[in-house]
């Protein structure tokens, strides 16, 4: 009987650190961001507000790779230009992977409000 209470309390442990894994990976791997749009975030293209590609860049980069299990570490992320804050609008960014290969970066708006732009990038 007690040998029966412990397998159980170790299966319900060992349940829970893996489900405790499995939902801090979902929250740190994810590729949407949303960014308010204030005088340090954005720019303007064509007229409309759009988020810095300074900001669409480094954020890109810190969230690629956010976790050794998760993406591959990149570098030197850039974008061209700001990220027009317009709802399906795109750029393609770029960064250098570990082993010296470049790779594109797609980003493109979800959706917007007068203030945020809510947008997501592409981990190949």
């Amino acid at each position: 009987m007690q040998r029966n209470k412990f397998l159980i309390g170790a299966i319900g442990g060992a349940t829970a650190v893996v489900a405790v894994g499995g939902l801090g990976t979902y929250l740190l791997s994810g590729t949407e961001s949303t960014t308010g749009l204030d005088s340090y975030s954005s720019a303007t293209v064509d007229g409309h507000k759009a988020l810095s590609a300074r900001i669409v860049a480094g954020r890109t980069q810190s969230k690629y790779h956010p976790l050794p299990w998760v993406g591959e570490k990149v570098t030197g992320v850039t974008c061209p230009t700001a990220l027009k804050a317009v709802a399906g609008a795109t750029v393609t960014c770029t960064g250098t992977t570990r082993g010296g290969t470049a790779i594109d970066i797609p980003v493109s708006v979800v959706s917007t409000t007068s203030d945020s732009v809510t947008w997501r990038f592409d981990r190949s």
